[in-house]
């Protein structure tokens, strides 16, 4: 049974559900899970998270599905993941195992606030682990917390998916042999000030190039792009500091073996930009935002799909990939893991 909630009215933002789970790390192990009703946090003022940005944060979704069902969608890559951002910061990892226990946990307790079938209202799934004990010296910290935290959100298109406008920025995302590459807090702090700056501007996102050339397409601050050749094909940029969305490599997936249709990852020189019919930016929140035009300093860019509506690809791509996670499409074994 679902909460009285107006699904509809939900926005996407931290709205706290009843209980989160928790595990410490003292001593060279984690602590069992535990359930709490406390949304406070409480660490040493000198806590490795507030002098070092010691942090790693993953993101997904739980969903009722039109059989009743309530599921998350490639969990067991977001525990993936989350284990290998953890080593890139030297933060113990949580063990996948450990982490789909926390998952099921997390979401039964909280099954009410899993909007219906429907609604357009997703349970939104914010896992983490920062360094909670005290360290002066720049090293790892001693002690560290894992928490897995969730929210109902509303839905990311309100009214319909319309594109949107972005900017090139001349602000760098990640350098060649960083953290690009991981989903370290670190990460989308270096992109608040550039984003801040494009929304003021009146742009939605930016579109960041590599660090070393600037010639190449990389990602936005939160987001991996997709783009849809003139004879059809999917191309999606190839980097070393891409964050690997789970999202993204979904829909690779999709292109290929459901839709039939070519798929290429590779580098994009931003020179190539304008000879594709479609772009997209793919990632849990939204699946795909539709991008009609990117400014490049005064010079705009002006997909062939338009500022009306999805492309017609990448619309199959959404349609496919959110039928997929709703249950009203067969996807590949082991795609979808049920919440009993």
């Amino acid at each position: 049974m679902a909460k009285d909630i107006d699904w509809g009215s939900l926005g996407f933002q931290y709205t706290a559900a009843d209980y989160r789970v928790v595990s410490k790390y003292k001593d060279g192990k984690w602590s069992d899970l535990e359930l709490t009703t406390d949304s406070t946090v409480h660490i040493s003022e000198c806590a490795g998270v507030l002098q070092y940005a010691q942090t790693v944060f993953e993101g997904l979704k739980a969903y009722r599905t039109a059989d009743g069902k309530i599921v998350t969608f490639r969990p067991d890559l977001n525990a993936q993941r989350l284990k290998d951002s953890a080593e890139r910061l030297a933060i113990p990892a949580v063990p996948e195992e450990m982490f789909l226990e926390a998952l099921d946990m997390l979401v039964k307790a909280n099954e009410e606030y899993v909007p219906p079938y429907g609604s357009g209202a997703t349970l939104y799934v914010r896992p983490y682990i920062y360094g909670s004990g005290p360290v002066i010296g720049v090293a790892p910290a001693p002690e560290y917390e894992f928490r897995m935290i969730c929210m109902p959100v509303g839905p990311y298109f309100k009214g319909g998916a319309k594109p949107i406008v972005i900017k090139v920025s001349d602000y760098d995302r990640a350098a060649p042999h960083g953290t690009g590459n991981i989903k370290a807090g670190l990460n989308y702090a270096m992109s608040l000030f550039a984003g801040e700056q494009a929304h003021a501007e009146g742009f939605s996102e930016n579109m960041y190039l590599d660090a070393a050339t600037r010639t190449y397409v990389e990602e936005t601050g939160g987001a991996n792009f997709l783009f849809i050749t003139k004879d059809g094909k999917v191309v999606t940029p190839k980097s070393n500091s891409i964050l690997p969305s789970i999202t993204r490599r979904s829909l690779m997936i999709v292109a290929k073996d459901i839709l039939g249709l070519e798929t290429e990852e590779r580098p994009v020189p931003f020179e190539e930009v304008p000879e594709f019919a479609e772009c997209g930016l793919c990632g849990t929140a939204a699946v795909i935002s539709p991008v009609g035009k990117i400014n490049d300093h005064g010079k705009e860019i002006c997909f062939p799909s338009g500022m009306e509506e999805m492309g017609p690809t990448i619309k199959k791509l959404y349609d496919t990939l959110t039928g997929i996670q709703m249950g009203t499409v067969e996807g590949p074994e082991g795609w979808i893991r049920e919440i009993k």
